[in-house]
């Protein structure tokens, strides 16, 4: 617990309990017939307690908070989603049907960030690092999740009011009541707030058991209804599906969009010249049944992702560009730093992997990356950092895992996981299909080396198996160097054992006589190995919905009477360019505004022009809540202004420049400043009226 809350709280237990002996005092004192003047002197001394319990509470209440202006978020998330919803940037869909939890339809200026922000996802990534695009289908057969382990293991842990059948999340509720009785409830002692602290550390670590042990222990019901919980019981979250009319080949609706990579790495390592490392990456769809989603766009059952797989020599995790970002210095919250108590704190990258805080350097590499990618799309650097993952938040098979989280109204979220996920996944696929997904290293000049050679007998196994021989000898020949010991050692002291056969989904008898497991000095003219695989994915909805809060802000009216809304989004990502205004009802100026509208058109520009009669001032604040970045305003049949939103500077520009300028500050070739000093400056005292 923080020093400071640690502190009050003890001063406000001690507060409390001098308040109540001061009470029971004034009480003694009327029934035992004292003075008037005692009596009167007693209740001073109680009303001076309550003044100081108040000032307590207030302290306590800020340094729960953090600041001021925390007390303020829900207003202010308020304010920037009623603004979205009304300008169409997203909606809750079926909406005239009521909606669907967890289901939003992007409107469209919110299609156009989203493909701003994916456009711009590509250039960083895709064509910047040379990576290999693919496009898999949504629908995925069951043995492939299967393999992957999300059949099995992708569950949250789910309680049913027991009388109305409404489920939540167990820990969801566990977390709000946890946090609602460290923010709200003040009178809490210093050991109860810091139990409290205690269980939201250890959240994501609690088994079911625990989880129900907790929620009756604090008493916790049915949100809306007050009802009894049962007890937690897992809830797999993916979307299930038959594939075909027969119903007999069940699928899922993917989780993630990594798996159509990992399954097709033998064709992409092919395709990239057999040659490591290379990456892979993909956008779309990825589907999650949320049991109880909230916070809009954060918590949804369908959402974009944006996977890259980078495969790497796992005894070579150094990157050739690393030296690009070394030198870049932001928040990082390490977790020794999250074990102590401490905060997130300014580290240089090339340090944090110098001292191995980071695994290595091709993980440090993607760290930077994504970095500069968030901060180019315009989140506020002072509201990111980089988590790393506790211990038992980490997969067993993960070297290192971290979380760019980006701090909104709702706190800090994770958006980009960038995790060094070993061979796991490349491994479980191998094991399942059959299929080996591995790479080789040739060696200049070969090498000697003991190995655990396996040789099936192909006629004995011909002779048992028949049609099925290819898939058996397949199967023996994939076995890791644990699995053919176990077998030598079996068919040594048994004859004979059951084997399974994943590509014949059944156990066949292996008899001593069909297959030979020794170790053999052999010369290797090449290493084969199984890729290890650094992973960033980004939750792309999440991403944006943050963005959208960065960007937020408001400014008041020239005459001071209302404030109005701005996004403030960057040219990259603004989802029109421009707006183009004739300042009158003018037919002159209209066709000028059509001409620099086509010339706009033809330097691929996205714009509006508006040739409304409402006045200029009321058509710029409809664009500036729209994040529009300039607006040129025709004047004249020989040149017109271009303002620029945030500042409400303009200057004059030739109708035939107009277009020009503004490419060049949207393409980032220029910047505003460089515009600001090159061409004549436009001073207007109507321009917000």
């Amino acid at each position: 617990m923080d020093a400071s809350e640690d502190i009050l709280r003890k001063a406000m237990a001690e507060k409390q309990l001098a308040l109540e002996a001061q009470g029971n005092a004034v009480r003694m004192m009327k029934t035992t017939g004292a003075t008037k003047q005692e009596i009167d002197a007693a209740i001073e001394a109680l009303n001076g307690l309550k003044l100081e319990k108040a000032s307590i509470e207030r302290q306590l209440q800020a340094a729960i908070s953090g600041s001021e202006g925390s007390l303020n978020r829900e207003a202010f998330r308020q304010a920037v989603v009623n603004t979205l919803e009304r300008r169409l940037f997203y909606i809750p869909s079926f909406k005239i049907y009521r909606g669907v939890a967890g289901l939003y339809d992007y409107g469209p200026p919110g299609c156009a960030v989203k493909s701003n922000v994916l456009a711009y996802w590509r250039q960083h990534f895709v064509l910047e690092e040379n990576m290999l695009e693919v496009d898999c289908p949504c629908v995925t057969p069951e043995v492939v999740l299967k393999a992957s382990g999300h059949v099995e293991k992708f569950t949250d842990l789910m309680v049913k009011d027991e009388k109305t059948g409404t489920c939540y999340r167990a820990d969801h509720l566990l977390k709000d009541f946890c946090n609602e009785k460290l923010q709200k409830d003040l009178s809490i002692t210093p050991e109860k707030a810091a139990e409290l602290k205690r269980v939201l550390a250890v959240l994501d670590d609690l088994s079911a058991e625990e989880l129900g042990s907790k929620i009756k222990e604090y008493g916790i019901t049915a949100p809306e209804t007050k009802n009894p919980l049962s007890d937690p019981y897992p809830f797999n979250l993916m979307f299930q599906t038959s594939i075909g009319p027969s119903g007999v080949s069940p699928g899922y609706m993917r989780p993630e969009t990594a798996q159509g990579i990992f399954v097709n790495f033998k064709d992409l390592y092919y395709y990239n010249g057999n040659k490591l490392p290379f990456a892979a990456a993909q956008i779309g769809q990825a589907f999650r049944n949320e049991i109880s989603p909230r916070q809009g766009l954060l918590r949804v059952r369908e959402f974009t992702l944006a996977e890259i797989e980078h495969f790497v020599d796992p005894e070579n995790k150094a990157h050739p560009k690393f030296s690009e970002v070394a030198n870049l210095e932001f928040l990082m919250f390490p977790r020794e730093e999250q074990m102590s108590g401490h905060s997130a704190k300014r580290i240089p990258l090339g340090e944090a992997v110098s001292r191995g805080i980071v695994n290595n350097e091709t993980l440090g590499y993607f760290i930077g990356r994504v970095y500069l990618f968030l901060t180019r799309l315009g989140i506020d650097k002072n509201r990111l950092r980089f988590r790393q993952h506790l211990a038992n938040e980490m997969a067993h098979y993960a070297a290192d895992c971290w979380d760019a989280e980006i701090e909104c109204s709702y706190g800090w979220i994770e958006c980009v996981g960038i995790a060094d996920r070993s061979a796991y996944d490349l491994h479980a696929h191998s094991e399942k299909s059959g299929v080996p997904l591995v790479a080789q290293e040739k060696f200049p000049e070969p090498r000697e080396v003991e190995k655990l050679v396996i040789s099936p007998v192909k006629k004995d196994l011909g002779l048992a198996f028949k049609g099925n021989q290819r898939m058996v000898v397949e199967a023996l020949e994939a076995m890791n160097e644990k699995e053919a010991l176990e077998m030598k050692y079996t068919l040594e002291s048994k004859g004979e054992m059951e084997f399974y056969v994943c590509t014949l989904e059944k156990e066949v008898t292996i008899k001593k006589n069909m297959v030979t497991i020794s170790r053999e000095i052999k010369k290797e003219h090449q290493r084969v190995f199984t890729p290890s695989v650094i992973e960033p994915s980004f939750g792309i909805g999440r991403i944006i919905f943050c963005l959208f809060e960065h960007s937020f802000y408001m400014r008041p009216s020239k005459a001071g009477d209302e404030h109005l809304n701005v996004f403030r989004f960057p040219p990259l990502v603004a989802p029109i360019k421009c707006t183009v205004f004739p300042l009158v009802q003018n037919q002159k100026y209209e066709e000028v505004s059509k001409v620099i509208s086509q010339s706009l058109t033809s330097a691929g520009i996205s714009h509006k022009i508006d040739i409304t009669g409402t006045s200029i001032g009321k058509r710029y604040a409809r664009t500036d809540e729209l994040g529009v970045p300039f607006a040129i305003t025709v004047d004249s049949t020989s040149s017109a202004t271009i303002r620029e939103r945030d500042s409400k500077d303009q200057i004059r520009v030739n109708v035939e420049e107009a277009a020009t300028v503004v490419k060049d500050v949207t393409d980032g070739r220029r910047t505003w400043e460089d515009v600001w000093s090159a061409f004549p400056h436009h001073s207007s005292g109507s321009a917000d009226e």
